[in-house]
């Protein structure tokens, strides 16, 4: 009685078009889990920032001092740093230009945030791209070995006299590896994916709240000045 052949065994038996294919789904399932824990360790991160800067934020300290303490940091500011960066500089810029009225002053000041906010939103989606083309096309993909696999194992067929199944079981099962690995990088990317894209849309309403908080304190500021 024959022993059954090892996942391993599957694997090194295989064609080259189905190893290729095999190869190819856990590289892209290792990409996107290093992806994966990145871009997990990176909201948190974000998170925590955010909450931070908005305690500092609303304690009433002046928000030029603010301004200033964040200039003074090596690293650029992110999140709703960068946010607010972004409008009081420009507010304190268009403040200084002669002739020019409160709410043109406004405009420019909700214009400089539109850009923050759309460069944060980038800075939050990094690699999500990645992680939803893994989980969308990689079952396709091992599909793909398995049907190459599978064809091979039935033209193999033409060659024997007698067919059974223990002359195609072996084809046929190291052709299936190939959809179990496509399945493997699939479903975590998958779920990375959904579970960092309705993160990315709750930060984002945070930072939109914020703008527009922001917004009308500084409205307030430029028509009681």
């Amino acid at each position: 009685m024959n022993e059954p052949l090892s996942i391993l065994d599957l694997v090194l038996n295989a064609s080259l078009v189905v190893q290729a294919v095999m190869g190819l789904l856990v590289l892209a399932s290792l990409v996107s889990w290093v992806m994966i824990f990145q871009r997990g360790f990176a909201l948190s991160a974000i998170r925590r920032q955010a909450t931070d800067f908005e305690n500092e934020f609303w304690s009433g300290k002046d928000l030029g001092e603010l301004y200033r303490e964040l200039h003074t940091e090596e690293e650029d500011p992110i999140g709703l740093e960068s946010i607010f960066a972004s409008g009081f500089r420009e507010f304190t810029r268009s403040s200084q230009q002669s002739g020019i009225d409160a709410d043109r002053v406004m405009q420019n000041v909700q214009r400089a945030m539109r850009v923050a906010l759309v460069r944060e939103e980038e800075r939050l989606e990094t690699h999500l791209p990645f992680l939803a083309t893994v989980g969308s096309t990689s079952p396709y993909i091992g599909l793909f070995g398995t049907v190459w696999g599978i064809m091979n194992s039935f033209r193999g067929l033409a060659t024997v006299n007698q067919a059974s199944l223990s002359v195609v079981a072996p084809g046929i099962s190291e052709a299936l590896v190939a959809t179990a690995i496509g399945l493997f990088a699939a479903i975590p990317a998958v779920i990375a994916y959904n579970r960092y894209a309705a993160q990315v849309e709750v930060i984002m309403n945070r930072f939109e709240a914020f703008t527009d908080e922001f917004s009308s304190i500084l409205y307030r500021a430029s028509h009681n000045s």
